[in-house]
């Protein structure tokens, strides 16, 4: 991509297009390396196998609430006392915000049940659908709560 914007470049200099010219196409060819980034940053849910769900029970190594979408890190200790290390894709902060979430809603050492749609992959990974506390406390992600209801 960036071979081509310096080809584009170059060939302005050598046709003598002006300076205004020059800042026009200089402007559209990094409009579009900006959004050609975002539409390959971003994913369909097909990596998901929707199919299934899974229930992990574990313990939060880390909650990331970033964009695009935040991370629950989760630590699920097998029969054999092994640990295996799921990441659990959620929700963007601000989808989440609006739903009743904060940055601190899970926290390193807490321990949950989280229900997933897991990886297609069979990597230790999944789609967050919800999770519930010891307590009995669930957070969910909106756009699944009527999943299994038939319409």
């Amino acid at each position: 991509m960036r071979r081509g914007v310096q080809q584009a470049v170059a060939s302005m200099i050598t046709l003598g297009v002006g300076p205004m010219r020059k800042f026009q196409l200089a402007s559209l060819c990094a409009f579009f390396c900006v959004t050609a980034t975002s539409a390959f940053a971003h994913h369909s849910f097909a990596m998901f196998d929707r199919s299934k769900e899974m229930t992990l029970v574990g313990v939060v190594a880390e909650f990331q609430w970033t964009n695009p979408h935040s991370w629950i890190e989760l630590d699920v200790t097998n029969p054999d006392g092994t640990v295996d290390k799921w990441s659990i894709e959620l929700n963007s902060p601000n989808n989440l915000a609006r739903q009743g979430w904060h940055s601190n809603s899970v926290k390193p050492g807490d321990k949950i049940s989280v229900i997933i749609w897991p990886l297609r992959s069979g990597e230790k990974g999944g789609l967050f659908m919800s999770l519930t506390f010891p307590d009995g406390r669930i957070l969910d992600e909106a756009a699944f709560r009527n999943r299994n209801k038939q319409p």
